[in-house]
């Protein structure tokens, strides 16, 4: 049994669980018509549910939702099932989160403003099917709100889709992505070459990179030491990777694992000199 909080507009409903004592909303095609706050339903069928997080653990969902129009959490709601149609499961906790970021993205295209994401190239790679899902939902916010927003937006909502993927934040998953974009510009630094994103070699190691970072942020090393051999026949490859994982480990502030070394070695080797490896 669940009391309604608010309703939102025709598709959407803000209510009370009354067995669990958690806020939650409800979204789907007329859930909202007809219905009045404080009184009490059964579950719609056909509704969406969706659990409620906040951006700070002591804001009031009510004065969340009162600030953000329905129209956008809508939008969100709709962008969750596209990401469920490839994903299957996608934590329905980044509804608030994400329809709060298409909120501020709706209004910079409204007024014309753009917010640079210099590492929309990465997040792609990294991402590349949340990055999908993404696209899509620019049309979801055009179709909805007559908004075009940039792609650079849609890489901030890719991060969303991820975070509902998997336990990393939004802002821990954008770092990431910087840290790894530092690393790629100092390795192509190191050797005078840009990197072809485009190629298997370079995805590999942009998917080595993270995995590497999620390792060490949970004090995690892998089991392969390829180390003497990286030493002993490419000794300038083994310096670099010694080099950005220095630089890892002090941007993370946690060690990182001296066998990582020789792995990441590995896929700089193969993404410079695909045929020496």
């Amino acid at each position: 049994m669940y009391r309604i909080i608010k309703v939102l507009n025709n598709n959407g409903l803000l209510v009370y669980d009354l067995d669990t004592g958690k806020e939650q909303i409800f979204l789907g095609n007329g859930v909202g018509f007809g219905k009045k706050p404080a009184q009490k339903i059964e579950r719609i069928r056909g509704a969406k549910i969706y659990s409620l997080v906040t951006r700070k653990n002591e804001q009031s969902v009510l004065k969340v939702v009162n600030g953000i129009r329905p129209e956008f959490i809508e939008a969100a709601g709709r962008i969750i099932e596209e990401a469920e149609k490839v994903f299957q499961e996608v934590s329905h906790d980044i509804l608030l989160p994400m329809a709060d970021h298409i909120a501020l993205a709706a209004k910079r295209a409204k007024e014309n403003r753009q917010i640079p994401n210099p590492f929309t190239p990465d997040i792609r790679v990294l991402f590349g099917r949340e990055y999908e899902v993404a696209l899509r939902a620019r049309d979801i916010i055009r179709e909805m709100m007559g908004y075009e927003i940039t792609e650079d937006e849609a890489g901030f909502i890719t991060l969303h889709i991820h975070a509902g993927l998997s336990d990393e934040q939004v802002s821990v998953a954008l770092d990431t992505a910087r840290i790894i974009n530092e690393g790629i510009l100092r390795i192509e630094e190191a050797f005078g070459q840009k990197l072809e994103p485009d190629s298997l070699a370079y995805t590999r190691l942009m998917s080595h990179l993270y995995y590497m970072i999620v390792r060490t942020r949970r004090g995690e090393s892998t089991n392969a030491d390829f180390n003497d051999f990286i030493f002993g026949n490419y000794p300038r490859t083994g310096e670099v990777a010694r080099e950005v994982c220095g630089f890892m480990e002090k941007e993370l502030r946690k060690p990182v694992a001296k066998e990582e070394i020789g792995f990441l070695a590995i896929h700089i080797q193969r993404v410079i000199s695909p045929d020496t490896v």
